[in-house]
Order: C-alpha cells, then sequence, then structure tokens
C-alpha cells in the first residue's frame, strides 16, 4: 500500500530542518584526553543530522539554526554546505554556540551527557525575527524535534510560529518526540507544550512511553517501563497509541514507533508504523555489540522522510528507515555517513 502523505507535485521542493547546531566533545573515560590533548568532537544537533542524512540521500535539504557570526561557525556552515545542505536560511546572532559533552559509549539519555548551551545563539530566538513566508519558499516538508521547544519558552513560540505558516502553506509537517529530562528546566512540562504543536504534524515519530509523557496518549496497565514486555504487546500498544495520536491530532496520517532494548553490549530493534488503518511493522534487528548509539533516532527519521517524500510503500519506507537506524549504530558520529545503497544492503530481506 502506497502512503500518499506527500504530494508527487511536491516532489523536488526541500526538506527544510530546524533546530540547534551543537558541537558534541566526546571524552574517553579514563582520562587519556588530557594526557595526550585529544578530544575528539562532532558537528551535530538531532534536526541537523536529519538533514544531513536526506542531502546524503539525494533528498533536496535545508537546515535552519541560529550560530554566532565569527570564523568557527562560517567553518562548520561551509562543511554543511559541502555536504549539499542549504545553509540559505540560517540566522547568524548571539555570541555562543552549544554544546555538550558525552563520554564514549553513553547514550544521550544516560547520565553521563553534559549541556552546555544555556544563552546560545539558537535559544536566543525571539518571535518575529524569521521571516517564515520567506524561508519556507520551495519548501514541501518542515522537520523539527521536541528537543526544540525543550530549550525555552521563547522557543517554543518559534516552533508554534513556524508551524502556523507551514500549515497555512499546506507544508508537510513531521515531528521527532525525543526526550532529554535535562533540558526541560524552564517550568514546563512537555505534556504543557507539545501537544498544542503536534496539531499541526502530518508525521509524527516516537515511541509509546514518549507519547505517553508528551501528548498524553494512554498505556495499558502496568506498561509503565520499556522492558520485559512480549513484542506482541508492545505492538498493540504501539496500534493503540497511533490511532489515539491520529484521533487527538487530526492533521496526522502517520504514526512510527521504535523499540530498541538492550541486548547485552549490543541491542534488540525493531520499528513500526500506523497508517491507513494499518500497522506495518519492521524486520528485528539484533547486535551483540553496537558503536554509537546517537544519531540512530535521527537516522529512522530520516529515512521515513526519504520513503515519504519518494512515495514508497509503507513496508519499503519502514524498512529502509529501520536499517538506515540499525546501520548508523556502526557509525562514530553525530549524522550518518551511509548512502542509500550502503543501507539497501543492512535491510533484513
Amino acid at each position: 500500500m502506497s502512503t500518499q502523505i506527500f504530494a508527487s507535485s511536491e516532489k523536488g521542493k526541500k526538506v527544510l530542518s530546524f533546530g540547534e547546531i551543537l558541537l558534541r566533545i566526546c571524552p574517553d573515560m579514563d582520562g587519556a584526553w588530557l594526557k595526550e590533548n585529544k578530544l575528539p568532537f562532532y558537528v551535530g544537533g538531532a534536526e541537523l543530522n536529519v538533514a544531513t542524512a536526506l542531502a546524503l540521500w539525494n533528498v533536496p535539504s535545508a537546515y535552519l539554526s541560529a550560530v554566532p557570526d565569527n570564523s568557527v561557525t562560517r567553518e562548520i556552515v561551509e562543511y554543511l554546505n559541502v555536504r549539499n545542505i542549504d545553509t540559505t536560511p540560517m540566522v547568524y546572532h548571539g555570541e555562543r554556540l552549544g554544546l555538550y559533552y558525552l563520554p564514549k559509549g553513553k547514550d544521550l539519555k544516560n547520565a553521563g551527557v553534559i549541556y552546555d548551551r544555556a544563552n546560545s545563539a539558537y535559544a536566543g530566538l525571539k518571535v518575529g525575527q524569521i521571516n517564515w513566508d520567506e524561508v519556507f519558499e520551495d519548501v514541501a516538508w518542515f522537520h523539527f524535534s521536541a528537543i526544540c521547544p525543550a530549550i525555552n519558552q521563547n522557543i517554543a513560540d518559534v516552533c508554534l510560529e513556524a508551524l502556523k505558516v507551514a500549515s497555512a502553506k499546506n507544508i508537510t509537517i513531521s515531528l521527532d518526540l525525543n526526550y532529554r529530562a535535562k533540558l526541560w528546566k524552564y517550568g514546563k512540562e512537555p505534556i504543557d507544550v507539545l501537544p498544542e504543536l503536534a496539531q499541526y504534524c502530518t508525521l509524527i515519530m516516537g515511541n509509546v512511553w514518549a507519547a505517553n509523557k508528551m501528548l498524553g496518549t494512554a498505556l495499558h496497565e502496568d506498561l509503565t517501563v520499556a522492558e520485559g514486555y512480549a513484542k506482541e504487546t508492545l505492538l498493540q500498544q504501539a496500534t493503540d497509541t497511533s490511532k489515539e495520536i491520529l484521533s487527538l491530532f487530526p492533521a496526522c496520517k502517520a504514526v512510527a514507533n521504535t523499540f530498541r532494548f538492550d541486548h547485552g553490549k549490543g541491542i534488540r530493534y525493531y520499528t513500526a508504523i500506523y497508517t491507513d488503518n494499518e500497522l506495518t511493522v519492521s524486520e528485528e534487528y539484533v547486535s551483540d555489540e553496537i558503536l554509537d548509539k546517537v544519531g540512530s533516532g535521527d537516522c529512522f527519521m530520516a529515512g521515513l522522510i526519504y520513503g515519504f517524500y519518494n512515495q514508497l510503500p509503507a513496508q519499503e519506507t519502514i524498512s529502509f528507515a529501520t536499517a538506515a537506524a540499525y546501520d548508523k549504530l556502526y557509525i562514530p558520529s553525530d549524522a550518518t555517513t551511509s548512502t542509500v545503497a550502503d543501507i539497501e544492503k543492512r535491510i533484513i530481506r
């Protein structure tokens, strides 16, 4: 079944991703970085990871963030341009670029992450500062994540401002319900903010626990933790959560859920998408060891956009997105470096 959440007449126009560009700094755990004066870093940010993947997969990709105007950020922007990401919409203001520290081998949800992004250029954006009518010229898809409104009320308001303009222009809108507890520090909980933003979204991705926390969807009795449940139980929850989201947010046409569980030093991973009154489930991927969890969910999101943008059937879309996310677990950077051909080799047939 071909899922039409994106019009064929819009193909060729850009996918615009909006979020905070960050530098990820990766100290090792034994202090060697101090002795050797070596501190690896990567250019990232959830929405930039999506934009990078789409550009690599030949989907016209643009990116909007805010950075200070200095030699370092100009080099970073040029780095993105070389990767075929249109950075024309970028805002140059403020005095600092956001950073985060993540010791090697840690997950973003782990307590090991240290954010250093207060008072960044992106956090300083205000309503009325961005000309969204101009930014959305030749844009057919707008992507953002729940990390954006987690930063402060001003950014939540900017997101709402963007969504209203995008919706009026019939632009497809995607939302990743990624939750970062360390960012929600300005007196609001996700449930206070996300439902209003979700009203405008065409595609919502996350997991059943994130949807419960951020959108207020119901969880089956006692299904309050992410471990120890039969796959059939979780897929039924995915179906029920998806139906509830579609009911609560009429603009939404498709809901995707990921299930990623620790498996020794590796993971078990599978996903599902609900659209056209049907749940489509991916194959299950199992690995005994992985390299880098950062950006895997972003890669899945990019894979969904890739599939819908190219009007692939639901099964092909979910298969590609899941393989892309799994493949990213073996790439030591924030964004994928794998081509479409590389990912297709990962797909379990």
